[in-house]
């Protein structure tokens, strides 16, 4: 202690000590420990004016420090390593400050630089130099590079510093991949992080840096995965896409879930049908994530597991096709620019077209962006061109559906009129061929919410509700012989066999 209080001492009062360059070989090794030693020395960065000779000293012998470990051989002697673990944890190890801004938004706001970093990016650095030297032994380092110190790194990935993330993301892998014995423990620890992000707290700097580590962690999973691993994957990583700051590590996030599903494709249809679950209802730009993750999904994906996906999978497509916000229906459109998808629905055109028509159909007249529509005309010509019998049978179906729908509006339209001109039962029974106390039972009974009670003989109904409205319809086109001439009136004949089965399939 009294060999650290002079160190001390000496770099208050701005004397440097010898340099490696100027020492004799056999005293570099205790000026690396005394120089280990000075460095634990802490200055106050946040103000400006005080101990500037004493800051630069220390910046100085950091440098030599780099340089000394990264150029010279047998320098990690076994007394070495708890001098090097205690400086380092003197230098970075620190409750970090709460964020200056309360409202912090990492993708708007520039984030807090730590103030002390001219000597803490040169600690990072000897770090990882230390840990990339040939003679690091981690058989002597485990007893200071322990799951304690693993700990305190964590907590230092919620740094807003993302100088000081990057270097961290980098030891930590380099520690993962020395020490085996740490590995279950890391990997254990990233969880509880992810679980506290998730379900806890909504906010951690650092999500982007231990994905980036777990992309290469997974990567290296021997096969078959243990369950724990898929437990990971379906309980923390899935869930994972909930998050409201999902912008800032989605990138990682989406490449962890295809090194899964490359390790092992049983585990797509899970994982395709949890996307699904947590699907955004309401932001866009999340849903152009989600569909910018389906297509490196798609891009891995085996045939096999296609099949078991593809149903819920276009519906969603379908949707998002059929998405107001250009962007979404574009990003969804550009699945068609992919040659394996289009090879993938080539070969289940059966089931994919019908899903997809409508939404496509309806969309290439009515969408207000051109740009989308030129797209959606597009992949028509290309779903086309895969099945033309299919695609005349659903265009013919889509516009007897479409037919079908303006009859039951039109005969909707009619009741209203001769309730709102003020007549009565007899007038509606008329101009829907349907005997009256059948139109009376029909709108009484939704009028008292399913239950028939008290029928009048005559008079007009108080109110039609839509439920009444809709049985009424159901009645007036199941059989052509109840038409009345009135009904006939409605200008679109309901006589058509192909248009009443659409339409009883539809309503009921």
């Amino acid at each position: 202690s009294s060999g650290l209080m002079v160190l001390a001492i000496t770099l208050m009062s701005g004397c440097h000590l010898l340099l490696f360059a100027d020492a004799p070989s056999t005293e570099q090794q205790d000026l690396f420990t005394q120089k280990l030693q000075q460095c634990c020395m802490l200055f106050d960065f946040m103000d400006t004016v005080t101990d500037l000779k004493s800051k630069e000293i220390k910046r100085a012998a950091l440098n030599e420090l780099v340089d000394y470990v990264s150029t010279n051989r047998g320098v990690l002697t076994e007394a070495a390593y708890p001098e090097i673990i205690n400086m380092v944890g003197t230098n970075i190890f620190r409750t970090l400050p709460p964020s200056e801004n309360p409202d912090f938004d990492p993708e708007e706001d520039e984030p807090t630089l730590e103030a002390s970093w001219p000597h803490t990016q040169l600690v990072y650095e000897f770090l990882l130099r230390f840990l990339e030297n040939p003679d690091f032994q981690p058989s002597m380092a485990k007893r200071y590079i322990d799951q304690k110190f693993v700990l305190q790194l964590l907590e230092l990935f919620d740094s807003e510093d993302p100088r000081e993330r990057d270097f961290l993301k980098t030891i930590l892998h380099r520690i993962y991949g020395k020490f085996l014995g740490l590995r279950a423990f890391i990997r254990k620890q990233i969880n509880n992080n992810f679980l506290r992000f998730i379900y806890e707290t909504d906010h951690f700097n650092g999500v982007a840096e231990l994905l980036e580590i777990l992309g290469s962690i997974i990567n290296g999973f021997a096969l078959p995965l243990k369950a724990e691993h898929k437990q990971f994957l379906m309980k923390v990583l899935i869930p994972m896409h909930t998050a409201k700051s999902l912008a800032l590590f989605h990138a990682q996030l989406a490449y962890c879930i295809v090194q899964f599903l490359e390790k092992d494709p049983t585990l797509t249809e899970p994982v395709i049908r949890g996307l699904l679950k947590f699907w955004p209802k309401t932001c866009s730009q999340k849903e152009v994530m989600f569909l910018g993750e389906i297509e490196e999904i798609l891009d891995v994906i085996e045939p096999t597991q296609f099949k078991k996906v593809q149903e819920p999978l276009f519906k969603q497509i379908s949707k998002c096709v059929a998405n107001p916000h250009f962007q979404v229906a574009e990003r969804a459109l550009y699945f068609w620019n992919n040659e394996y998808i289009l090879s993938l629905i080539e070969e289940n055109i059966d089931k994919v077209l019908p899903i997809m028509f409508g939404s496509l159909y309806r969309i290439s007249k009515e969408h207000w962006n051109p740009t989308i529509v030129a797209l959606v005309y597009n992949v028509l010509k290309t779903l086309m061109e895969m099945n033309s019998v299919l695609f005349d049978e659903l265009t013919s179906s889509y516009k007897a559906e479409r037919q079908s729908k303006e009859i039951q509006e039109q005969i909707r339209t009619k009741v209203i009129e001769i309730y709102q001109s003020g007549k009565g039962y007899k007038a509606i029974s008329k101009a829907l061929g349907l005997q009256r106390t059948t139109v009376r039972g029909i709108i009484h009974k939704w009028q008292k919410h399913g239950t028939v009670v008290n029928l009048p003989k005559s008079g007009r109904p108080t109110k039609i509700t839509p439920r009444a409205q809709r049985q009424l319809i159901r009645e007036a086109t199941k059989d052509p012989r109840t038409t009345s001439k009135e009904l006939a009136s409605v200008k679109v004949s309901v006589h058509d066999s192909t248009i009443r089965k659409r339409l009883g399939k539809q309503l009921f």
